[in-house]
């Protein structure tokens, strides 16, 4: 359904094409898309103050972490203690004194957003003493997360932690929260959409029921998004789209686009070898509901 616009908005002076205004079509109120780009999208911008989406005058677009996204009914609500921590400090690598100091920076390219984090532990032969970097998502962006890996193992507020080509969720074995993902399969990331969301989202399942650490051929945790990269000579990303279900009930979908710094992930998928350097985690994601 269109909405009744002002003149003004809806044409230039003189000659040229109408300009876009967000919320005159179904649906781009609530698409976490800045289709004006005026600088504010979905319920936040102004042009979207009469649709239904946002309640009108009167609505509460609550803001925070889901803007004008409509509510959804939450996964969870309590944390719920990680059954092997002991066990996770030690084989992690987890940090109770030290916070992760990686950059987290977050660009719009279109409807989605592109997260780039620095995820280098201080190199491959130093991570083991580093943190992890911990990221939350929200409707400006994703943004780190200033914990330790102890305090992590208690607060629901992250939802990935990531070391080097290790990404594990807040849930099951890693977490207190409920995190989970679902990999879909004979799609790219553009082509992925709501109508996705379907069948049993996973949660982190790295250890077993006596704690034993399931692990891949190098000896990296076998986490619920393992399969965003492959190894031969050199990590190469594999490009395969993810829906992430938040313990809030939203879910986005995301794709791993690159681990080395530079033309690095370009040298590495195409050629089998790179001299830059790794761990820098780019993401690319957006809110499907």
């Amino acid at each position: 359904m269109r909405f009744a616009l002002s003149l003004p908005l809806l044409l230039t002076f003189g000659c040229g094409t109408p300009a876009n205004v967000e919320g005159d079509e179904p649906g781009e109120c609530t698409d976490a898309a800045d289709n004006d780009a005026d600088g504010a999208f979905d319920c936040d911008d102004s042009d979207c103050a009469g649709s239904p989406d946002c309640g009108g005058d009167t609505a509460d677009t609550g803001g925070g972490d889901t803007g004008g996204l409509p509510d959804q009914d939450p996964v969870c609500t309590e944390p719920v203690d990680p059954p092997c921590i002991d066990e996770m400090m030690q084989e992690l690598g987890m940090q109770d004194d030290k916070v992760s100091s990686g950059e987290v920076t977050t660009t719009s390219d279109g409807a989605d957003f592109v997260t780039l984090v620095d995820a280098t532990a201080g190199g491959m032969s130093a991570s083991s003493k580093n943190p992890w970097t911990y990221i939350k998502f929200t409707q400006t962006g994703a943004e780190r997360v200033d914990i330790n890996d102890d305090d992590s193992l208690s607060d629901m507020t992250w939802a990935f932690g990531i070391k080097r080509v290790n990404i594990r969720l807040n849930s099951g074995d890693s977490g207190p929260s409920c995190v989970g993902v679902h990999k879909v399969t004979g799609k790219d990331y553009a082509a992925v959409t709501v109508d996705d969301i379907k069948g049993k989202f996973e949660t982190e399942n790295f250890y077993d029921d006596s704690c034993n650490l399931s692990v891949d051929p190098i000896g990296d945790p076998e986490t619920a998004m393992i399969e965003w990269w492959t190894y031969v000579s050199c990590v190469e990303t594999t490009m395969v789209p993810w829906l992430v279900q938040l313990e809030d009930g939203h879910v986005l979908k995301v794709v791993v686009e690159t681990y080395y710094a530079g033309e690095g992930q370009d040298e590495c998928n195409t050629g089998g070898s790179t001299r830059e350097e790794g761990g820098w985690v780019q993401l690319r994601w957006q809110y499907l509901k």
